[in-house]
């Protein structure tokens, strides 16, 4: 009964973990830009099919437009 008890808290803790680290990539992710925003940081507005409107950075990165 004891070694149910323990694997119980030590599943509960790694599934805390597990959402903890979701939660932090999440905030991690690039943030969304403006058009205007794109342009002054050398960017250009690109469509993509489907997807809407993406800014590719000079840099190689590319970050949605609000």
């Amino acid at each position: 009964m004891r070694i149910r008890r323990i694997l119980g808290l030590a599943l509960a803790a790694a599934t805390l973990a597990g959402v903890s680290a979701v939660g932090a990539g999440a905030a991690a992710s690039s943030p969304n830009i403006s058009r205007d925003d794109c342009t002054a940081a050398g960017g250009q507005v690109v469509a993509r099919p489907y997807a809407g409107y993406v800014c590719s950075l000079p840099d190689g990165t590319t970050q949605t437009i609000t």
